[in-house]
């Protein structure tokens, strides 16, 4: 969803620039787009493994290098987990435990539902209830480095938020119904580095980094109360924001806010009341991150926009893929419709691209493909065997796939090999 206007001296950079094939560090990979350089194709017959784990659980699998982190939660013994599996052979390398009290959460979610982020030093991975919100750092031998615990989280849904980490920073969204803020953690000790006060209801949007060229990075937030607002990484403070969902009912952001171009797109909704999905252009070119500037509403869709998967901008092409299976193709720099279709099945995950493909998979588990072009095409489909509400990762030619208690993975084969 962006607009792009052509003016060479606002020319948008790649984020980021050292993320390579091998690395899926964070909720929907580099900088949350979903877009991975693989050129690979997957079918049923390409299972590389599959592991089963104790408990159950809706968090993405995260990667780096030749690890593969994922974590789970068993309600019955109480416990909370992260694995962490060889990525080649799905072999365990190690597990690290920490008890959670029983509490109420939606049918639909689970006590491992908050994507991990990792670096080249560690995997940081968050847990929460209404008791505690916890963020662990370990290293990739499985030593803990440090925990943080930022207080309760209050939610009649549960928890589901996921972390990223930008320039030494653990970036903690605890936007929840209580006191909200967020909170940047020094990566190396999990000190506080700077926390920004929200007013906030609920909210699961992962954040993402906008880098206009020669200009410092901002982070990106969505969320209902605020809207869209930019925050400088290196403070907390705002450099701008701009308030643009309705107000005339209840919403929540669950879908993830996206960078397209110089154009941030921004979701929220509520079900059976409406969903939104707005692109916003942000000031640029004062050299300040925007701050002080004003931000305007580029356009905005509400037909077939999704409540719970992340939209996916490739190539000037915008995808939503709502939860009931209605996808839609738009021009990412006007909003202009190219199609809208049904597929089968409902959906909690958000779509990833490879090679011209969007992939998805199913509340039932099912990994559908489909053509990521100006012209609807559904190409492959194949079960996993169990129910996913969880959004796949891809690194190298891999396609590493939660179900509610195994990983799996797929060795693809690049078209031409086929």
């Amino acid at each position: 969803m962006h607009m792009l206007r052509s003016c060479a001296a606002f020319l948008i950079v790649a984020f980021p620039a050292h993320a390579s094939a091998q690395e899926w560090p964070r909720f929907r990979g580099p900088n949350g787009a979903g877009v991975s350089p693989s050129a690979a194709v997957w079918t049923e017959a390409d299972r590389l493994w599959k592991v089963k784990l104790p408990g159950k659980g809706h968090a993405s699998p995260v990667l780096w290098g030749d690890r593969l982190f994922i974590t789970s939660g068993d309600p019955k013994t109480e416990q909370r987990a992260v694995y962490c599996l060889d990525a080649k052979d799905g072999s365990t390398l190690w597990s690290r435990h920490v008890p959670v009290a029983k509490h109420g959460q939606h049918p639909d979610n689970s006590f491992a539902s908050g994507t991990p982020a990792a670096d080249e030093k560690r995997v940081y991975v968050p847990w929460a209830s209404p008791k505690d919100y916890m963020v662990v750092a370990f290293d990739h031998a499985g030593a803990e480095a440090w925990r943080v615990d930022l207080g309760p989280f209050r939610s009649g849904h549960g928890f589901g938020v996921s972390l990223i980490v930008h320039d030494g920073l653990v970036i903690v969204p605890h936007e929840h119904e209580g006191k909200s803020a967020i909170v940047a953690l020094d990566r190396d000790t999990g000190k506080i580095r700077w926390q920004a006060p929200r007013r906030s209801r609920t909210t699961y949007a992962t954040p993402c980094l906008f880098q206009p060229q020669n200009q410092p990075a901002q982070l990106i937030f969505g969320n209902y109360e605020h809207g869209i607002t930019s925050l400088d990484p290196k403070t907390g403070s705002t450099n701008w924001e701009i308030d643009v969902f309705d107000k005339g009912h209840l919403e929540t952001s669950i879908a993830s806010p996206i960078v397209a171009g110089d154009l941030i797109i921004g979701c929220s909704g509520w079900l059976g009341v409406k969903m939104e999905v707005i692109a916003v252009r942000p000031p640029l070119g004062n050299g300040k991150g925007g701050a002080g500037g004003k931000a305007e509403v580029a356009y905005r869709l509400t037909r077939g926009a999704p409540l719970v998967p992340t939209p996916l901008v490739k190539d000037d092409l915008l995808f939503l893929w709502d939860d009931d299976g209605v996808i839609a193709c738009a021009d990412a720099r006007t909003g202009k419709m190219h199609w809208r279709e049904r597929v089968d099945g409902k959906f909690y995950a958000s779509p990833v691209w490879a090679g011209g493909r969007l992939i998805n998979v199913t509340r039932g588990g099912e990994v559908v493909a489909l053509a990521a072009d100006k012209k609807f095409k559904e190409l492959d489909r194949f079960s996993l065997g169990e129910n996913s509400y969880a959004t796949p990762a891809i690194a190298g030619d891999v396609l590493y796939v939660r179900t509610f208690r195994h990983v799996h993975a797929y060795a693809g084969r690049r078209i031409e090999e086929r």
